[in-house]
């Protein structure tokens, strides 16, 4: 009996540990808020690319995205409508691939290259080599996205999660959470939903 009384003792350490692991994992990164720091990571053509570089952005909509991610697939498109919309505003995407190609091959560079011409993206696509950055900001999947304005303290971080509430069905999406973002932050007003859970992939 008291073998059993230890075991069940463990079996609930065990739990909690995970619990408070997961828990730490989650209030890692960025929060709203916080100042996201600059970075500079290679773009499919080989160019280094800095948020600096964007001397007349109002703002940036971060977007950790990967080839090979059905998540990530289905949203392409509208990635792509976001920055069609929002880059002649001022907030252009910036997307970033934040996976280890050693785990998944698909998302090398070379890969990167070969669908960023086959999608005809508008928006820098980047490389997160040695995977810095997505740890900094706390993102966990693919997509994951987060709105900065561009502020006299720096780049603020307005919104963070998913681009919308549906990912298999962009014509019945219900609530656009990025662009109700952006379009709040735009006109000078409260961002009424500032967090989502992003809906995606794992990062390997």
């Amino acid at each position: 009996m008291k073998a059993i009384k230890n075991l069940g003792l463990v079996i609930l350490l065990i739990v909690l540990a995970a619990f408070s692991s997961k828990n730490i994992s989650l209030n890692e990164g960025y929060g709203i808020g916080d100042v996201a720091t600059d970075f500079s990571l290679k773009d499919v053509d080989g160019n280094t690319v800095s948020l600096s570089d964007f001397t007349e952005a109002k703002g940036f909509l971060v977007i950790f995205t990967c080839n090979t991610c059905p998540y990530a697939v289905a949203y392409e498109d509208r990635i792509i409508a976001l920055d069609a919309k929002y880059k002649p505003l001022g907030v252009p995407v910036i997307a970033i691939n934040p996976n280890n190609p050693a785990a998944k091959p698909g998302d090398n560079f070379e890969k990167m290259k070969v669908r960023a011409a086959e999608k005809g993206f508008t928006f820098p696509y980047l490389f997160d080599e040695g995977q810095k950055i997505y740890p900094q900001y706390g993102a966990t999947k693919t997509p994951h996205v987060y709105l900065l304005e561009k502020t006299s303290k720096g780049n603020v971080v307005r919104y963070i999660g998913a681009i919308d509430d549906n990912y298999q069905d962009a014509s019945q999406v219900e609530e656009k959470f990025v662009e109700n973002a952006v379009d709040a932050m735009l006109g000078g007003g409260e961002i009424k939903v500032k967090t989502t859970r992003a809906i995606g992939c794992g990062i390997k």
